[in-house]
């Protein structure tokens, strides 16, 4: 019997890949419907007393979702802008932020843009290093691979989902 390499993809990890896209695409399906229905009004709403608005929750969103482009190693940032306002600043007065309609336009660009990506990487790919991972760190934290980082920005799009949803008066 013949062993397997490393670097040739098994079905369980091509399965594995298919069902972390899966539920990324899942996750932008629920954002998708929620931000098409909640008005500018909504958006501009804070999500709770004290907390961040709608506007500063999805233009974080496209904020950390386009860092993922560099950090695969699959090109540069889309909307690099969007880093200051949305990435560490929580909704402070005063900072310029894009107009909402530009904000949801450059969702769905930058959706596009990820499921590309995400469908042309070879499934060999999902398991290798991310940028932001040295390689002897990297030697003993495989885990660490660009698979994980799909999952962790899924689950920081769920937590915000959660909050957005607070924005819909139903």
């Amino acid at each position: 019997m013949e062993a397997q390499t490393s670097t040739k993809p098994t079905a369980e990890k091509e399965l594995f890949i298919k069902m972390v896209i899966s539920n990324w695409e899942l996750q932008n399906a629920r954002v998708n419907k929620l931000i098409s229905k909640l008005t500018d009004e909504e958006l501009a709403t804070p999500t709770a007393p004290g907390r961040n608005n709608g506007v500063w929750v999805l233009g974080h969103l496209i904020a950390v979702n386009d860092g993922m482009i560099p950090l695969l190693g699959l090109g540069e940032k889309l909307f690099p802008e969007l880093e200051a306002p949305f990435v560490g600043e929580a909704n402070k007065p005063g900072v310029a932020t894009p107009p909402i309609a530009t904000l949801k336009e450059s969702w769905v660009q930058l959706n596009a843009k990820l499921t590309q990506y995400f469908t042309e990487l070879p499934a060999e790919e999902w398991f290798t290093r991310h940028n932001s991972i040295s390689p002897e760190d990297f030697a003993k934290e495989p885990h660490r691979n660009k698979l994980n980082i799909l999952i962790n920005r899924t689950n920081h799009q769920s937590y915000h989902l959660g909050q957005l949803i607070y924005l819909d008066k139903k």
